[in-house]
């Protein structure tokens, strides 16, 4: 199926993206993927350049008759977010993306595609390479962690840089040009239990929560997709009277993923244990007829553990965390009172993490407004503290304030109503892009973001749009024959 992927048009992007995919390159695990821009910068004989973050930077002298166009940077992402089905057997470390057609549509085999950013990369290697595509000056700045913290973003000093103009090649829908988008927190709250032997009359279960949408933590969180986190923590208030006891808890995995999935392994005892089966049941039925609609695939289940567990959670540290859990806000905190249909505040409760004597649970804040962000943060802080833990806020970036006069704005608001007969939308997003970051050292670029379609970005459900990334890359190629002229 990869050479079916390579032949599809336009046929450079493709065949980048598809060597970019046999690549790893998870957020925080670059390494490899980093010395694959370098040695591509190299071989075309461009000045590249690592800075001290490990950002990649190569730059490309204008075509013959564009000298005189204000120089522009081409901006992506090099990580990907790296998730997989529960019953895929896939190692993201040292394999590559397996890539599938499924009718209009390129996704992967049970695991995330790498779209999000993989096509923007693609996108700026194919004209990198080109010999025959008319643009001005180039830039391309590729980042690193930009999914776990946007550190690449953060660490890129001024002076690496020198063009007027960023164009950011990061957004998921191709109707759409984003100006504007939120900041965000990671709130990590930690704590500590004491462990009690598991007395003999009990068995040991596992109750399952699978089979969730999840989705992008920012752009999917007004969608009312389930959370993997607080289905689980609903199923385990709403059985207190049955005497369980929690030994761990497994559930989500990245903060800017909509959690999933979640395991937890508990006893019971055998006296209560049919009587818990059929109240799980029972609640179970209650809460897959209340996501149907938006999540019909939802699955709970409970089984025997194989083997017998050894210890377990006292039961009032238990009871402190599902109830922690349960005031624990999660999803849209407030809606932009300024533009339509836009969360502005919103939050992900991400990760729970129980074992072995250890508690964390790791939440991502954003919001377009400083301080609707850290009031949000500041309600996460106090239910966790009330539970007597830990809290921490760590990684806050700024959101990226719309500029309605931008002078890039009107160039491909004009582009693409001449190119495709109708006018774009012009939005600002909920997601985390990292033009307000860049922006902080280098305050007069004027940047913009657009990319190709993309659904179920953060999740084995992703997948690129064909006929979309055609229409990205002729209206990128348009872009860039329109730049105007310094001065």
């Amino acid at each position: 199926m990869n050479k079916a992927i390579r032949n599809l048009e336009p046929k450079a992007l493709w065949n980048n993206f598809s060597d970019l995919n046999a690549v790893p390159r998870g957020s925080k695990k670059e390494e490899k993927v980093i010395q694959f821009m370098v040695d591509f910068g190299n071989r075309l004989g461009l000045e590249t350049t690592v800075d001290p973050i490990q950002n990649v930077i190569i730059k490309k002298p204008a075509t013959k008759g564009m000298e005189d166009r204000k120089t522009v940077v081409l901006q992506s992402h090099l990580d990907m977010v790296w998730q997989k089905n529960n019953d895929t057997d896939f190692d993201f470390e040292t394999q590559g993306i397996k890539m599938i057609i499924d009718g209009d549509w390129v996704t992967a085999d049970g695991t995330t595609l790498g779209a999000d950013n993989g096509l923007g990369v693609a996108a700026i290697m194919s004209i990198f390479e080109s010999n025959d595509i008319p643009h001005p000056a180039l830039e391309a700045l590729f980042t690193i962690d930009e999914e776990t913290g946007m550190t690449g973003a953060q660490g890129l000093q001024a002076g690496y840089l020198s063009g007027e103009i960023l164009l950011n090649l990061d957004t998921e829908d191709d109707e759409e040009i984003d100006m504007g988008c939120a900041g965000g927190v990671d709130v990590t709250a930690t704590g500590n239990y004491k462990e009690e032997l598991v007395l003999d009359d009990t068995i040991s279960m596992i109750l399952t929560v699978t089979g969730l949408n999840g989705g992008h933590s920012g752009m999917d969180i007004h969608r009312g997709f389930g959370n993997a986190n607080k289905i689980m923590n609903r199923l385990l208030f709403e059985t207190f009277d049955f005497d369980i006891n929690v030994v761990s808890i497994h559930g989500g995995s990245l903060r800017n993923a909509i959690p999933r999935e979640s395991n937890v392994v508990l006893v019971v005892p055998k006296i209560k244990q049919e009587a818990f089966k059929t109240k799980i049941d029972a609640i179970s039925k209650d809460i897959k007829k209340e996501f149907k609609t938006m999540d019909g695939g939802l699955v709970i289940t409970l089984k025997e553990c194989e083997k017998p567990a050894e210890k377990a959670m006292d039961t009032h540290s238990q009871i402190t965390l599902i109830r922690a859990i349960y005031s624990a806000h999660n999803g849209v905190y407030r809606m932009s009172p300024d533009m339509d249909d836009l969360t502005e505040t919103s939050n992900n409760l991400a990760k729970v993490l129980v074992e072995n004597g250890k508690i964390q649970i790791d939440c991502l804040t954003r919001s377009a407004v400083e301080s609707s962000k850290i009031d949000l943060a500041q309600g996460l802080r106090s239910s966790f503290e009330l539970a007597g833990y830990d809290v921490n806020f760590s990684g806050s970036y700024p959101g990226w304030q719309p500029n309605v006069n931008s002078a890039i704005l009107g160039v491909l608001t004009d582009v693409y109503s001449n190119m495709f007969d109708e006018k774009p939308s012009v939005v600002a997003c909920h997601a985390g892009l990292e033009c307000g970051i860049l922006g902080t050292n280098y305050p007069d670029m004027d940047m913009i973001s657009f990319g190709p379609t993309i659904q179920g970005a953060h999740s084995p459900d992703e997948r690129a749009n064909i006929a979309s990334s055609l229409k990205f890359w002729k209206y990128l190629l348009e872009i860039l024959e329109n730049i105007p002229k310094r001065g």
